[in-house]
């Protein structure tokens, strides 16, 4: 269970990003200061934790530019908190216009494992500094947890086609890694906010101490201009978790609602 909430949050940051060295965005953002999303972790049928991300305004600036607070928690319910006590936060200081991060910090409470981290990025300099060290980046576009999720909302998807893959490099426990994702098709997916138009992905895996080897991994995100994850889905060792959204407020616009 170490740092089992930690890797299912990170499937809602994995929405989807682009090939090659410089990976393109959108002139405006999808986003405004003071959204806020909630969602509902599940194993089974039993709630076993909840996770909110916001974004907030700061007067913080990096090289004179302006930043977005972006802000992830998330906490064990019910019985599990009872057996398994989980208090997360990830904060991240990204650019307003490039959307790519300067500082990420995160803390994490899980059970008896504990983790502290503060990460500066220096995206022209291809490198990333945490308490552990310097760490550098093949490319001069790198995120943490957090900042990949508000990034992949910018990306203009009008063009991908069904087997396409993308690459995302991101820091994540000391060290650079790049995930591939999938595009795997367009479904109406249900959800308590209504029947939602949605993308579907499937992020790529590492077995080891959660996932089986054939484990699979599936991500719906939201068919419109707002390009939030709805449902992040995956196989573990024994069952499924499921991460799906409850709420979301301040949204830029509509959600796109199947007629």
């Amino acid at each position: 269970m170490k740092k089992l909430f930690s890797i299912l949050f990170f499937l809602i940051s994995t929405t989807l990003l682009s090939h090659g060295q410089n990976i393109p965005y959108l002139n405006s953002s999808t986003f405004n200061a003071g959204e806020t999303i909630r969602y509902k972790l599940k194993y089974g049928f039993i709630t076993a934790a909840e996770a909110t991300i916001q974004v907030t305004t700061t007067d913080i600036k990096f090289n004179n530019k302006p930043t977005y607070h972006l802000t992830a928690q998330g906490v064990t319910s019910g019985t599990f908190d009872m057996f398994y006590k989980v208090r997360n936060r990830y904060d991240s200081y990204i650019d307003q216009k490039t959307f790519t991060p300067y500082l990420y910090t995160e803390n994490i409470r899980e059970a008896r494992y504990t983790r502290n981290d503060k990460v500066r990025f220096y995206q022209s300099e291809q490198k990333v500094i945490a308490k552990k060290g310097t760490f550098k980046s093949p490319v001069s576009q790198t995120f943490d947890l957090v900042s990949a999720y508000y990034f992949a909302r910018n990306l203009d998807l009008s063009n991908v086609k069904q087997g396409d893959l993308f690459t995302l490099n991101y820091f994540l426990d000391d060290e650079v890694t790049p995930l591939t994702i999938e595009y795997i098709g367009k479904e109406v997916l249900k959800t308590n906010l209504g029947s939602i138009r949605c993308l579907k992905f499937s992020p790529s895996i590492k077995p080891g101490r959660i996932f089986r080897k054939d484990s699979k991994l599936y991500l719906w995100v939201t068919d419109d201009g707002n390009r939030i994850p709805v449902r992040a889905q995956a196989e573990i060792l024994v069952g499924s978790i499921i991460m799906e959204i409850e709420s979301a407020n301040g949204l830029k616009q509509p959600l796109a609602l199947a007629r």
